[in-house]
């Protein structure tokens, strides 16, 4: 059982609900137009570090005549993505070395994985498995727009409890994390150099705001509570990763502030204060065909 990722790093909450959002239906159309898959067609498409399952949800929802695979080293991952995401086939599985005979797939896709594996095995595991023509997605995260409430401002007692943190946190180079970034002319190239052909890139601008007039009720609070999910898990995470350094006490201050600020920020909301607080995501994403 491997649950490095959910326990220390990444909490399932953490990657659902932010991955929801981002792959809500109103974003759709979006990525559609950069993914360029025949409409209709019963695709088999893989997910590669589909982590909780929130963008083969979409693949699901988008290609209904689509047969989807999706796979994650973390066993955690695969049991809350089967709970909560059915009509897909989550399995276990490592990117390096895919449990899938050569010709398997039509698409193969990812989404913020590339940049913590070498790219020769990656990519070369992909094409491997692709059929002659298939298409492997890259996606990406790029810089955003990350603009926070007043009202979760970090607090005195965060800060020192998180200046204290850093001094022990080793979690990068422990468990190899973004070993391979790319920028975004590095990344088209490692495609072509591994051997896919017609690349092409877009972005996808992924618009998160609460108070904006066109989001309805549920999404805003959906959004905000995201950004709680992952404050609490990371806090969570701590207790987990450097027992010695910090003691369950400390970590339920932390806790009961987050919740205390999070639920003001849905009061103001739900009172119609206006905040404008907003997270944009810029998703880049490399089409390469086999």
């Amino acid at each position: 059982m491997n649950t490095i990722w959910s326990n220390y790093i990444q909490g399932p909450k953490t990657l659902y609900y932010s991955r929801k959002l981002r792959f809500d239906d109103m974003f759709r159309e979006q990525y559609k137009a950069l993914f360029g898959l025949e409409e209709g067609k019963k695709l088999k498409i893989l997910e590669i570090g589909c982590g909780p399952g929130a963008l083969a949800g979409a693949l699901h929802r988008w290609y209904p005549e689509a047969e989807i695979t999706a796979i994650d080293r973390d066993s955690e991952f695969i049991a809350f993505a089967k709970e909560h995401e059915p009509g897909i086939r989550f399995m276990e599985g490592d990117a390096t070395e895919l449990p899938f005979e050569e010709g398997s797939f039509d698409v193969t896709i990812s989404n913020t994985v590339s940049e913590h594996i070498e790219p020769g095995v990656f990519y070369g595991e992909q094409l491997r498995v692709l059929k002659p023509g298939g298409v492997c997605l890259v996606l990406s995260a790029r810089k955003g727009v990350h603009v926070y409430a007043k009202c979760l401002a970090k607090r005195a007692e965060e800060e020192a409890f998180w200046k204290k943190v850093e001094q022990y946190d080793d979690t990068m180079e422990r468990f190899s994390i973004c070993k391979y970034p790319m920028s975004e002319a590095e990344l088209p190239l490692a495609l072509q150099t591994q051997g896919f052909q017609n690349v092409s890139t877009g972005y996808a601008a992924i618009n998160l705001t609460p108070d904006h007039p066109a989001v309805s009720s549920d999404m805003a609070q959906a959004m905000i509570n995201a950004n709680c999910y992952t404050a609490l898990e990371a806090v969570e995470s701590v207790l987990r990763f450097m027992p010695g350094q910090v003691t369950e006490d400390e970590c339920q201050v932390m806790k009961d502030i987050v919740v205390e600020k999070y639920d003001t920020r849905i009061a103001q909301y739900n009172r119609g204060e206006k905040q404008w607080d907003t997270n944009v995501n810029i998703t880049m994403v490399v089409r390469g065909e086999k």
